[in-house]
């Protein structure tokens, strides 16, 4: 608006050579910018100025000079600075946004990015194979980065995620298994064929395994060591090859079953953490495996996480002898120790049981170790107990912290332990395992 001498109250306006026009005006800091766009008009110029100056008068300007930061750069910025980011959830940014995210529009400028950019973004993922899942997991991580952006550091004037459903996951329905399914899987994951694989001069592979006590020569030559492992095994499980039975992983699966735990709070408990007196379990920390191989212990998954929780009596002697036969007498002790006595991974736990073997032979092939952790939480929602009481039982963080001391061993969390109990007793009369129902993962 200009003023009655004819200069304008707020920043100017000339006219260029090519007879477009230029804006000028002062920042709430004072310094000078120039407009980066040019117009055709001088009323199209001063509407800009307008506009400009009432988003400087209600808080809402943006630098446009601060907008030319590269996403990429800005990005790397904002996970460096998420201090209380699980390692995982760091590794798992740091390669969305290498993979998905920086090849596509890593070298645009924040104030050029454009909801109708993203949305291309979007669909050159899922046209060149990337799964829905993934590429909602990537939008997610977009649309936090630069809602920081413009709400926090007001870089950009408001966020270009703006794609209805772009960041929804439907989760795929995972298995749960039947009270008979989950001990007949605690049994299997501990047997062991009697039997060795040797390798030939030719790179051939012989395969020896032992028959009611007497090692004999299988007939075949095997290709690789891995076809030779697997026929060995198959023996074991059909009778053809006599079995050992290992049974330091059977209190495992039934503990992070029927007290519903992850696998990382799962594999780090110590002897001190469980107290068979009283049948409870407390998880205070967790261990997270980095892409880079290393085992980082931590909190848990949530603040919720720190939880105590019911052991089911039915599982209580089966603990008693894990801890008996396998666990070192000191309270730190790891209840459930690797091959050489530290954290066991996940990676040693499906090798040396042979968990895709295993789960396939029971008619669930593609069973994850997960799936036992929604298994218990579908046994406890069974109980009747309300919402809140599940979650602080489950260790899931949208409760309030005070509910995780209120309920842990005492009054609802007693009732669905008991109430599991009372499932647990009714295995006997439920030996024809027969399949479990499918339900969606909370």
């Amino acid at each position: 608006m200009a003023n009655r001498d004819g200069h304008r109250r707020f920043g100017s306006i000339r006219k260029l050579p090519s007879g477009r026009f230029q804006i000028r005006y002062p920042g709430p800091d004072g310094r000078m910018r120039t407009g980066s766009d040019t117009y055709e008009r001088k009323s199209d110029a001063e509407r800009a100025l307008s506009l400009i100056e009432a988003q400087i008068i209600k808080g809402e300007w943006t630098d446009p000079d601060r907008g030319k930061v590269k996403l990429q750069d800005y990005a790397d910025t904002w996970i460096s600075q998420r201090a209380g980011l699980r390692p995982r959830t760091v590794d798992l940014y740091c390669w969305l946004l290498k993979k998905h995210i920086t090849p596509y529009l890593g070298g645009v400028q924040l104030g050029k990015l454009s909801t109708a950019m993203i949305r291309q973004w979007r669909a050159d993922l899922l046209g060149n194979g990337v799964s829905v899942t993934m590429a909602a997991k990537a939008y997610r991580l977009l649309r936090a980065v630069l809602m920081t952006a413009a709400e926090e550091d007001h870089i950009i004037p408001r966020n270009p995620c703006r794609i209805r459903g772009a960041g929804d996951e439907h989760a795929q329905e995972r298995p749960v298994l039947t009270v008979a399914q989950v001990f007949e899987l605690a049994d299997l994951v501990g047997r062991r064929p009697v039997g060795n694989v040797r390798k030939l001069k030719d790179n051939a592979y012989r395969l020896r395994f032992q028959r009611h006590g007497e090692m004999r020569t299988h007939p075949e030559v095997f290709t690789t060591r891995a076809e030779a492992e697997r026929t060995l095994w198959k023996m074991g499980m059909d009778g053809r090859a006599d079995c050992a039975h290992d049974r330091r992983f059977r209190a495992l699966v039934l503990l992070a079953t029927f007290a519903s735990l992850r696998w990382g709070e799962v594999s780090a408990l110590h002897r001190s953490d469980i107290d068979l007196g009283a049948g409870t379990v407390r998880i205070r920390v967790a261990f997270a495996e980095r892409s880079t191989g290393g085992l980082v212990l931590g909190p848990p998954k949530s603040k919720a996480g720190r939880r105590t929780v019911g052991i089911p009596q039915a599982i209580v002697q089966t603990l008693r002898e894990h801890i008996a036969t396998y666990v070192q007498d000191e309270p730190g002790a790891l209840m459930f120790p690797g091959a050489k006595g530290g954290p066991l991974r996940r990676s040693g736990f499906n090798t040396r049981t042979r968990w895709v073997d295993v789960v396939k032979e029971m008619g669930l092939p593609g069973l994850h170790f997960h799936d036992l952790r929604h298994t218990g939480n579908m046994l406890a929602a069974e109980s009747g107990a309300g919402l809140k009481d599940l979650m602080a039982r489950m260790g899931h963080d949208n409760v309030r912290a005070a509910m995780i001391y209120q309920h842990a061993v005492r009054g609802a969390d007693k009732a669905i332990t008991d109430a599991i109990d009372r499932q647990l007793e009714k295995r006997d009369d439920d030996e024809d395992g027969s399949a479990g129902v499918l339900a969606p993962v909370g």
